[in-house]
């Protein structure tokens, strides 16, 4: 028996969930992978997977085996891989689903720069903030913005991503500056409806601790239009710097409640596996990492400036 083999077939049966689903995965039989796994856990001489008819489960062992094969194989794959790179070029369609407003303001250009340096490698972006299924929907590579949760998808940190409060000169000259949670009570609120990331959360729940029942006076799925609404003086609006970043330099916007401001978030490249990952995803991934800097451009602005006095 390959001790790689079955270790490969170990740790396959374990992110795919089943026997069947990872024969599908490295092109095998269900029972040479059934037989894989039983001569390996012969040969470590203790039980890896609680079996089914429906499903499997690690056990103890099996869980303290997986956490240390699973980056083993991930390193000699990706060794292997780097060395096939050398001869081949990065090339054919590179579907990316990435979110509308991120992509509007800030992706056409590493795009467009990346083409240029890989010019066998056609893009097929779609924009959709909704949070896409990558193997179902037949998608390379996601771009995603939150907190990320542990899944069995692969995510690669690009850029931090900082939210900030903020609100026109002209409104906050009309209806006065908070400086604290409970004061929101008073202020028009603008609000981002695809409210999945803790920030939203807390500021939705600011707004309950005010006695802003209803929530907000204007909610919308598109962050562009919110951070428009703002600088129209229209009320307060927590959204991501990427959008707000360019109406704060320019005075248009000023942030307020800085001490309020939450946890920066992350813009992560999420793809399906490491195991014989194509070229061509590899590279773009590299590529975009450290491509908008850290900070990011467009946290540029001067923070002095842009935040209004609480006098």
């Amino acid at each position: 028996m390959d001790r790689f083999d079955a270790m490969r077939a170990f740790v396959t049966v374990v992110t795919e969930g089943s026997f069947t689903r990872a024969a599908e995965r490295l092109d095998k039989s269900p029972q040479l992978i059934s037989k894989y796994v039983s001569l390996l856990e012969q040969r470590l001489g203790v039980r890896l997977l609680n079996r089914t008819t429906r499903k499997v489960r690690l056990t103890e062992a099996g869980t303290r085996y997986f956490q240390r094969a699973q980056p083993l194989l991930d390193e000699i794959d990706n060794l292997e891989n780097q060395l096939g790179d050398l001869h081949a070029q990065a090339q054919g369609q590179l579907r990316i689903s990435a979110p509308v407003s991120f992509a509007m303001h800030h992706l056409a250009p590493p795009i467009c720069e990346f083409q240029r340096d890989h010019p066998a490698v056609s893009i097929d972006l779609q924009l959709n903030d909704r949070k896409v299924d990558i193997v179902e929907e037949g998608f390379d590579i996601a771009l995603r913005i939150g907190h990320l949760k542990s899944s069995s998808l692969v995510a690669k940190r690009i850029a931090p991503v900082r939210l900030v409060m903020c609100a026109s000169p002209d409104y906050l000259a009309r209806h006065g500056t908070p400086v604290r949670p409970e004061q929101l009570k008073q202020h028009r609120y603008l609000r981002y409806s695809f409210m999945e990331n803790d920030a939203s959360l807390a500021m939705h729940q600011w707004l309950r601790v005010a006695g802003r029942d209803s929530g907000a006076d204007l909610v919308s799925n598109n962050g562009d239009l919110l951070v428009q609404a703002a600088i129209a003086g229209a009320g307060i609006a927590l959204q991501p710097t990427f959008i707000s970043g360019a109406a704060i330099a320019s005075g248009q916007l000023r942030v307020i409640m800085p001490e309020y401001e939450p946890e920066p978030m992350g813009l992560y490249a999420v793809y399906a596996h490491r195991h014989l990952l194509p070229s061509k995803v590899r590279t773009f991934v590299d590529f975009l990492d450290g491509y908008f800097g850290d900070p990011p451009y467009w946290d540029a602005f001067d923070p002095g400036v842009s935040r209004q006095s609480e006098t």
